[in-house]
């Protein structure tokens, strides 16, 4: 019965695969430029972006990590459901239109092409370290998401954890290094649609199948009475403050990391915009609140009071997703699951890679080193870099593996999506919305956000008295507080261009293309 069962998962994983190298072969056919390999020529419609930016933004974490997160913390992990609820919709209410017009005019198909445009700069210097610091916080976040693959594998379908990380590995290596941005985009709306219904269906079978008692509330405080304070659960109120802003600061995230808003230069037009944005904002409330919601269930069914969680669920809860499905679902269906979760990593590392790649390919070998070279001759280029950035990733992870094997892997992954929010969300917020932004407030926003995301993680958490403070509160908020001081402080010192100021007067009092 048990080779049976593993029968079972591996054809519908092989039928999963299938899908995403035909998604991969289509997706080639339409790869002519630079333009269509990072940005789908600037061509896709709203549903495709909206799922696929969603998709990109969660990753793993959402139902590994945010599933753990629900029954580790209880009522209080729905602080989590706020602030990325509120960091999309703001997201694309307010930033998207206004971005997509501004870079369609300076024809940016990079974030670092974008800055470039936009502060008219006369040197280099915005461009490398914008795209340095992008390489470098991608690699470890793609790292992450490598490591998740092989402890999806190993939990699910009891593969060893090296052979499914690089199962994973090669299976979105391969469907993006043919299909480019396009093939990553479309598999982010094959796979979004997959973790949207799985998710969200998913806490409504567990409910219905187990004995509910006298409910939820009532279930969690048999376990332990804290697991229902919204407000946290410490007796210390400072603590639970920094813990709540800690939850619901990961939604600054998605106020202008690369990755999410590369995917509105690719929109076909600002009306896109508007219809993809209730899209993104039902994905985001649906599949967030669930994950959580399906981690609380999992704290009441598998755990007792007095027990150790982790010791039943495994490090910050990363196995609740595994044991719900097996106890609750029938093997197929376990099955499908096991293709969910690697849609929710894939459709990440696919992103991030073609991220990096842009700009290896783009960034330093076209605008620095070979001005002059013609876009159709980048195509290689652009491969061959996405390689040399995933292999340098999954050695990074099987490092990671081999060094710290207890470790907790969902604040790597935080950490990795903190350094690119924390070091380019403040740069596209002020560059958006303030007029006396310049170039230099930029580079120190952005040199001062990376440091601080070093700084908050190893060295402020570290500190006997206030370091507990830090851990609740994690390092997005705080570095995300000191780039935007820096970079006001910085620009208010030495102001931007009047050329710059006047182009941006002139874009943004243009009417609008649909």
């Amino acid at each position: 019965m048990q080779d049976e069962n593993f029968i079972i998962k591996i054809a519908v994983l092989a039928v999963y695969v299938g899908i995403l190298f035909l998604i991969g072969i289509f997706a080639s056919k339409r790869i002519k430029s630079m333009s269509d390999y990072y940005v789908g020529g600037k061509k896709m419609g709203f549903w495709a972006v909206a799922f696929s930016a969603r998709a990109t933004g969660e990753s793993g974490w959402l139902l590994i990590g945010l599933t753990g997160m629900g029954a580790m913390a209880g009522y209080s992990a729905y602080w989590v459901v706020v602030g990325e609820l509120l960091g999309v919709f703001i997201s694309w209410q307010f930033m998207a239109k206004r971005f997509k017009k501004r870079s369609d005019a300076y024809g940016a198909i990079t974030i670092p092409d974008y800055l470039q445009s936009h502060f008219k700069t006369t040197t280099h210097t915005l461009r490398i370290i914008a795209a340095s610091i992008l390489v470098v916080f991608i690699v470890i976040y793609v790292a992450s998401q490598i490591d998740v693959t092989g402890v999806a594998f190993k939990s699910m379908l009891g593969i060893d954890y090296k052979i499914g990380a690089l199962i994973g590995f090669f299976i979105v290596l391969a469907y993006i290094f043919v299909g480019g941005f396009v093939a990553a985009v479309w598999s982010d709306l094959f796979q979004g649609l997959l973790m949207f219904i799985g998710l969200v269906l998913l806490p409504v079978v567990v409910w219905f199948s187990m004995d509910h008692g006298a409910g939820v509330t009532a279930g969690l405080n048999a376990i332990d009475p804290t697991l229902t304070q919204i407000m946290g659960r410490s007796t210390d109120g400072f603590m639970n403050l920094f813990t709540i802003l800690g939850f619901s600061m990961i939604g600054l995230g998605f106020l202008g990391s690369p990755q999410v808003y590369v995917r509105f230069m690719s929109i076909k037009n600002e009306k896109e915009i508007d219809k993809g944005k209730w899209v993104a904002t039902a994905f985001t409330l649906l599949t967030d609140a669930a994950a959580v919601t399906i981690g609380i269930l999992a704290r009441i069914y598998f755990t007792k009071e007095g027990q150790d969680p982790e010791a039943i669920l495994g490090n910050s809860g990363e196995n609740v997703l595994s044991m719900v499905t097996e106890e609750f679902l029938p093997t197929i269906l376990v099955a499908i699951f096991v293709a969910i979760v690697l849609s929710a990593i894939m459709s990440t590392i696919d992103s991030l890679l073609i991220l990096a790649s842009s700009a290896i390919t783009r960034d330093f070998y076209q605008k620095i080193f070979r001005p002059n070279i013609k876009d159709e001759s980048l195509t290689k280029i652009s491969r061959i870099s996405t390689i040399i950035m995933a292999f340098t990733a999954l050695i990074i992870a099987m490092i990671m593996n081999y060094v710290s094997p207890d470790r907790q892997m969902f604040w790597v992954i935080l950490f990795g999506w903190s350094g690119i929010a924390a070091t380019f969300c403040p740069v596209i917020i002020l560059s958006l919305f303030w007029k006396g932004y310049s170039e230099k407030g930029a580079i120190a926003s952005m040199i001062s956000g990376f440091l601080a995301v070093i700084l908050f993680n190893f060295v402020f958490k570290e500190m006997p008295v206030i370091g507990p403070y830090f851990v609740a509160i994690d390092v997005l908020a705080p570095s995300f507080a000191v780039a935007m001081l820096v970079g006001f402080l910085v620009s208010k010192k030495y102001p931007p261009r009047a050329a710059a100021i006047k182009m941006i007067e002139e874009i943004d009092a243009a009417p609008n293309v649909e």
